[in-house]
């Protein structure tokens, strides 16, 4: 859903840490998280499944992952299911 964010935060190995935001930028589509042995990709991916932005990174430099996920402002039990 648009406005969906997750955030990863990266050790960039001189002591300090970096943080990239993916966010997904259009109606429809959607934040995905994979995690792997050695890699975390996060993708924004269409309704159908089509990846359009994808950020990759080692799993052993990874400090955090921050999903944000889209708030409208409405209570949670107003909102419509799906």
């Amino acid at each position: 859903m648009r406005g969906d964010k997750v955030e990863v935060l990266v050790d960039t190995g001189n002591g300090g840490v970096r943080a990239f935001e993916i966010e997904a930028s259009r109606s429809g589509r959607r934040v995905e998280v994979t995690t792997s042995r050695t890699m975390v990709e996060v993708a924004e991916v269409t309704r159908t499944g089509q990846p359009v932005r994808t950020a990759r990174f080692l799993s052993s430099r990874v400090v955090a992952i921050v999903e944000h996920p889209y708030d409208d402002g409405r209570p949670a039990a107003s909102r419509s299911p799906g």
